[in-house]
């Protein structure tokens, strides 16, 4: 009786275990493995360089907040956007729905290597149904569908050229598998589910499981592991001013400069690094090292 009672108990605690971690014989949920050290380190003095920044790259990059407040600016358009219709090699692994579908190009090879990811895990069934709109499209859209289905013209991130609306033939992506895949992994190739289901009082627009946005890597892995949207994520880097992060073995080091006048940044001389606006008051330094 000793033993059965032992190995009852046994059966409870690892019940108990499995319950407290948020999961009964389940897979934990695909979470980024990031670490985000926020103190500031300083810089070493001897690698560094400085660079003027001009009022101009506020309004450029893959950062750029766009919102009812915070409208696209001509120098935040996308140069290199393309009609995917005639670029075959740049639509791979999935359809269009419209034969004159725009998008930068640079984003749609980054999607194309995001879907065939998707592709080798067995979800392979994507369509983009919208990307780049100028703003007569938009306009347009706007009129025939109403504030409550449209943006208008210049408040949408389709003005970019940095987002797009992906689809499925099977079911709506709330309920596709695609929906999910998308929900779950796209923060691997730097694209965010830029309207989320619990955080349409912060972005102001409904849960929208089809409009993705890239932002490029560390800031979606931050972004996913913090649970922020883009609002909430540029609004912590106004705080901490300068965060050291570590996703999946690669570091990175992210700075928030606020713009004054004859404006002077330090930037390494010898690593990589991307400048981009954030489409309000300043630009965020990312150093690839």
């Amino acid at each position: 009786m000793k033993k059965w009672g032992f190995l009852v108990l046994l059966i409870a605690c690892l019940c108990f275990v499995f319950i407290k971690n948020g999961s009964f014989f389940e897979p934990k949920a695909d979470v980024p493995n990031v670490e985000v050290e926020e103190n500031d380190q300083g810089e070493d003095i001897d690698n560094i360089q400085t660079i003027k920044i001009t009022e101009e790259q506020i309004y450029q990059g893959d950062l750029l907040l766009v919102n009812s407040e915070y409208p696209v600016r001509q120098e935040g358009i996308k140069s290199d956007v393309v009609n995917l219709f005639t670029q075959n090699e740049l639509v791979k692994g999935y359809g269009l729905l419209y034969n004159d579908t725009y998008l930068s190009e640079e984003i749609a090879h980054k999607f194309s290597k995001m879907i065939a990811s998707a592709k080798k895990e067995g979800v392979d069934n994507f369509w983009i149904t919208s990307g780049y709109r100028n703003f007569d499209e938009q306009r347009k859209l706007y009129k025939e569908m109403g504030p409550d289905a449209a943006l208008p013209a210049g408040y949408s991130e389709h003005n970019l050229g940095l987002s797009l609306d992906v689809g499925t033939t099977q079911t709506t992506m709330a309920k596709a598998p695609e929906g999910e895949w998308i929900e779950k992994n796209a923060w691997k190739h730097g694209f965010i589910l830029r309207y989320p289901q619990d955080k349409s009082d912060i972005t102001g627009i409904q849960y929208e499981p089809w409009h993705i946005r890239y932002v490029g890597l560390p800031h979606s892995a931050i972004m996913k592991k913090k649970d922020f949207v883009l609002e909430e994520y540029l609004d912590y880097l106004k705080e901490k001013k300068k965060v050291s992060v570590m996703v999946e073995g690669e570091k990175y080091t992210v700075s928030y400069y606020p713009l004054s006048e004859n404006m002077i940044i330090n930037t390494p001389k010898n690593q990589e690094y991307v400048i981009s606006g954030n489409n309000m008051d300043g630009v965020i330094v990312t150093v690839y090292e």
